[in-house]
């Protein structure tokens, strides 16, 4: 199977780095607080029904640090901007974690390019009585063994991050630190808005999200008018990764597609 391409492009005075694949309907795929380093198994499942695009955010891997980047609001409107300078209308966008949290301040401030959104346990939601989990303070072998249920999952994100390249790992983290520190993981001001999320919205969560808990995808259920959500049994904060097919099923039936046969 054909692995995607990448390019490079400038968003006003922000270089970024972008990953393609595949034809069809626009889907643009932010990624989570991990970077997109390399093309993932994912990415090509969404590749074989969709024009895949797969940008690196400002401040992470091979894309720009721009100095006007101080939180995830700065972020969602880049992404306003680069779907205008891309050329991109009835956009399909998914996001994990991170990413959904950024596509979901994308939408309450202009969902006109958008046409749905997938969002695998997104962040940004403040809830009295169900903290987020603090990944800052978490050792790596906290943190992979928080993320998965499955412990082989666990033991392989360790070896995939002891082989990131050292100055990436760094630039990530920093720039999540700088942009979800503080207030941790999350946005007090986007709940009162999310009523402007006027878009289908399908929420996936594993049931033992320790990052998010699954309150959260309750709240958002309550709060985005065209929502439904998919709870996924003994999975943890990447259903992407840990339930890779029962994800990809429940996004192309939520956009009205089949897988391609094997």
């Amino acid at each position: 199977m054909a692995k995607g391409t990448e390019e490079f492009a400038e968003i006003g005075d922000c270089r970024v780095r972008i990953m393609r694949g595949g034809a069809g309907p626009n889907l643009l795929f932010l990624h989570g607080s991990g970077g997109a380093s390399a093309w993932t198994p994912f990415m090509q499942d969404l590749s074989e029904r969709f024009h895949l695009i797969v940008p690196e955010h400002p401040g992470f891997g091979g894309s720009d640090s721009p100095s006007w980047l101080k939180g995830v609001s700065d972020l969602a409107y880049f992404y306003l901007d680069f779907l205008e300078a891309q050329g991109l209308d009835d956009v399909h966008l998914v996001g994990n974690s991170l990413g959904g949290w950024i596509a979901l301040e994308i939408a309450v401030r202009n969902a006109v390019r958008l046409r749905t959104l997938s969002l695998i346990s997104p962040g940004g939601l403040y809830l009295e009585g169900s903290p987020v989990g603090d990944i800052f303070g978490w050792q790596m072998k906290d943190f992979a063994r928080n993320i998965f249920v499955n412990a082989d999952f666990a033991a392989n994100y360790e070896k995939q991050v002891a082989a990131m390249d050292p100055a990436i790992l760094k630039k990530n983290n920093a720039t999540l630190e700088k942009i979800a520190r503080s207030p941790l993981l999350c946005n007090p001001q986007l709940a009162p808005w999310l009523h402007r999320v006027k878009r289908p919205t399908l929420l996936l969560w594993g049931d033992r999200d320790k990052v998010f808990p699954v309150a959260h995808a309750a709240e958002f259920l309550k709060l985005i008018p065209q929502a439904k959500m998919n709870v996924i049994s003994e999975c943890g904060h990447l259903p992407h990764v840990e339930k890779r097919a029962v994800v990809v099923e429940s996004i192309f039936d939520f956009l009205g597609v089949r897988a391609k046969a094997a």
